[in-house]
């Protein structure tokens, strides 16, 4: 009785806060299609044609501009596939939408035909983010704006494997098609804000970082183990004895996180993940807290080893004794087009981020992608032994 009582407050809350804008025509994972003309009556005129499932507050509901009047274009080193991708979609872009402006990053290799976006307070407004490339672009694509609300992310694979990537870079004309005629759907992918404090209780730089996958506090290349206090809404959790410990958002939880035991965690759902590394004590298992929660890891003065930070890949700092971090959920998410945006019929391609269909993309992904439960006897591994 209680967990039901629980359920029902959470849902109510969730209704408060505005976080989830449920259609009636909602699909079972509430990721469906809506008619842009159910839309109109309710959404923002600004956020019109897009449907979104959220996973974060209600200010973070994306304000993106319908239909997109400026384009980023975020790609990875520019590869003679990636050069021959981009110009096609330059060419279709002018074509189809002459009155798009598209961006790039400021790079000695700018595709010709773009303008030049520098991130900060004064950048120009950009209405969609086009990536090309794997799971890390769009990770960096994300840390572009770390001071704000994130653009739709339409991403295309350039042959790479990955959760976030929906479409083959062949059907970038039927993802931008899907969002210039309102008919993409979102999922608002969580993102964590990291502060650092030093052992006076300072706050260390002026910014808020943001990750999309986790920070991960490690021992680095010290032989010593790091002990770090865990603290949760400012309780002491626990001492951790261990090669470092993960915080992880739902995103993440198929990256760093499950290599170190981590829980597989939907993407829709609001959570924070808790993994320790290689712990000391064979009792500490992963855990998993809600959104709300604020997580505090602080190096205890017993701790033989700084802790170095890492955050998305990315090192960013060295915590010594007495210095801490505290994460909690980001107001800004990571708003994503879900494959599901270009067919309803389960036309296309059956290949690495493409295959649109009614399914949800990320029960599709774990079992192509892990071969989540796969027996000794699943088509999947009697394929490959055949090779």
């Amino acid at each position: 009785m209680n967990i039901v009582c629980h359920a029902r407050r959470a849902l109510h809350n969730s209704f408060l806060q505005g976080s989830l804008h449920l259609q009636a025509s909602c699909s079972k994972h509430c990721i469906g299609r809506v008619h842009p003309r159910n839309l109109l009556k309710s959404i923002p005129t600004r956020t019109r044609g897009i449907s979104s499932v959220s996973t974060a507050p209600a200010q973070a509901q994306q304000d993106a501009s319908y239909p997109p009047r400026s384009i980023l274009i975020v790609n990875k080193l520019r590869t003679e596939p990636v050069i021959y991708a981009i110009d096609e979609l330059l060419r279709h872009l002018k074509k189809t939408y002459p009155s798009v402006k598209v961006f790039a990053e400021d790079r000695p290799d700018i595709p010709e035909g773009a303008k030049v976006w520098r991130p900060g307070p004064q950048s120009e407004n950009i209405d969609l983010v086009v990536t090309l490339g794997g799971d890390g672009t769009i990770l960096h694509a994300a840390s572009l704006f770390s001071l704000g609300a994130v653009p739709p992310v339409l991403s295309f694979s350039m042959g790479t494997l990955g959760f976030l990537l929906p479409f083959h870079i062949d059907d970038f004309a039927k993802g931008l098609e899907a969002v210039f005629q309102g008919k993409a759907t979102l999922l608002n992918r969580m993102r964590l804000s990291c502060t650092f404090y030093d052992k006076d209780s300072r706050k260390i730089g002026s910014d808020e970082w943001q990750v999309m996958n986790e920070i991960a506090l490690h021992r680095g290349s010290s032989p010593h183990l790091n002990t770090i206090d865990i603290y949760v809404d400012g309780q002491h959790l626990t001492e951790a004895v261990s090669d470092g410990v993960i915080v992880s958002t739902p995103t993440g939880s198929t990256a760093y996180s499950l290599s170190a035991g981590g829980p597989i965690v939907h993407p829709s759902l609001s959570a924070v993940v808790l993994v320790p590394i290689c712990p000391r004590s064979l009792s500490f298992r992963p855990l998993v807290f809600p959104s709300s929660s604020s997580v505090t890891l602080q190096i205890s003065d017993r701790s033989r080893a700084a802790a170095g930070v890492s955050m998305d890949g990315r090192v960013s700092h060295v915590l010594n004794p007495g210095d801490s971090v505290t994460v909690q959920a980001s107001p800004y998410p990571v708003p994503c087009i879900n494959r599901s945006s270009i067919s309803a019929d389960g036309e296309g391609r059956q290949e690495e981020g493409v295959g649109p269909g009614k399914e949800d993309d990320w029960v599709r992904d774990i079992n192509n992608l892990l071969q989540y439960n796969a027996t000794f006897r699943s088509k999947a591994l009697l394929r490959y032994s055949r090779k």
